[in-house]
């Protein structure tokens, strides 16, 4: 899943791509590097970061779904509103990515049962402005479980189709370096769920943390945290640097595949 963030402040690319056409050309370079999915969003969901209103995230967003309507990849649009995932769903998003699982608009669910489209349950703890304010947990692969455990049984009841929920864990919202690493480590247990399992862990801060780099020199870190994810047992990455990680993909999967042989 290649991301494309339409925002003037996301913490890995700095508002690179808030303008509609180079966000278009980015997502198409994605694609020729080997994305199978498009991730597009218009609200940066970094720690600390400010609230956007429905009205500026879809203007943000609009342009660049019209920008990429021929293009054969999937596209996700990630939002929390139902404002911005009704058009976004209209303009041939095929994915709703909610990092607050259906937990931030009332009407959101409802949208994603009518059309029957994929939705992504993100574990997030707090907000996006609290979530790093000492996050705690008993054990975290349990209670973030049990958290998407919950968050399926309430979408399956507004009339999703369980078949068309997947779980992300939700690497670096509301979780220390060891929260983080104890969730990749223990990645395997969430496919207890029964769903499809996203992960997200490209450049974010915990790998910054652990190797001293800043976000623009984290790619290797990345790849590392991402091989590893797949072999965890992970369904989809959501990454920014597609065609280096599709490439150490294919690596790792050859040599898991030549041991199995």
């Amino acid at each position: 899943m290649g991301i494309v963030n339409v925002t003037p402040d996301s913490f890995s690319d700095g508002g690179r791509f808030l303008a509609p056409e180079r966000a278009v050309a980015h997502a198409r370079e994605l694609v020729a590097g080997g994305a199978d999915l498009l991730d597009i969003g218009g609200e940066s969901t970094r720690p600390g970061a400010r609230a956007v209103s429905a009205e500026e995230e879809l203007a943000r967003v609009a342009p660049v779904l019209a920008g990429l309507d021929d293009v054969e990849a999937p596209i996700s649009i990630d939002t929390s509103k139902a404002a911005v995932a009704e058009p976004a769903l209209d303009a041939g998003a095929e994915i709703v990515n909610d990092v607050t699982a259906l937990r931030s608009d009332p009407a959101l669910a409802g949208l994603c049962a009518e059309r029957d489209c994929v939705v992504v349950l993100m574990h997030m703890q707090g907000t996006p402005r609290t979530m790093q304010e000492n996050p705690t947990y008993d054990d975290v692969i349990d209670d973030v479980k049990a958290f998407l455990a919950e968050r399926i049984e309430f979408a399956t009841g507004e009339g999703i189709d369980e078949e068309r929920i997947w779980v992300d864990p939700g690497i670096g919202f509301g979780k220390t370096v060891r929260h983080n690493l104890e969730l990749l480590q223990r990645l395997r247990e969430l496919r207890q769920l029964g769903r499809p399992v996203v992960v997200g862990t490209s450049r974010k801060r915990f790998l910054g943390t652990i190797t001293g780099r800043e976000v623009g020199d984290r790619l290797g870190a990345t790849i590392a945290s991402n091989v590893l994810a797949m072999g965890a047992g992970a369904d989809v990455l959501r990454v920014h640097d597609v065609a280096e990680v599709r490439q150490a993909l294919v690596v790792a999967e050859a040599v898991l595949a030549a041991g199995r042989g």
